[in-house]
């Protein structure tokens, strides 16, 4: 079984209620992630995801288009809709927009078919 990854997206700072703004967990949350057992990892990641979307304007790490994240979707955000093919621990920036997330998970469904 593969270890559950982080929710750190590497946009560190904490809110006046002690979250981090840019994963949104508590500092708690935060300081006991090293140590914690797959099922405490398992319980933050529920309440991360049962959380409401924050819309934000963003910038694709790979073609600089401005768009919004958290925005439509069935599941909250639109990237929801899209099969989970990005993995949180390999990705080298932040989003991709609906074109170029589109265009790599095209090129890894067709790495992975050869």
């Amino acid at each position: 079984m593969t270890p559950l990854p982080s929710p750190c997206i590497s946009q560190c700072k904490l809110d006046a209620e002690q979250n981090c703004i840019g994963c949104r967990r508590s500092l708690d949350e935060i300081r006991l992630w090293p140590k914690a057992s797959e099922a405490e990892k398992k319980q933050i990641w529920q309440r991360l995801l049962a959380l409401p979307m924050l819309e934000k304007r963003k910038q694709c790490q790979n073609c600089r288009t401005e768009f919004s994240c958290g925005s439509g979707g069935k599941q909250g955000c639109w990237c929801m809709d899209f099969p989970p093919v990005l993995s949180i621990t390999t990705a080298t920036g932040d989003c991709y927009c609906p074109s170029c997330l589109t265009a790599v998970i095209a090129e890894r469904e067709l790495a992975q078919s050869k």
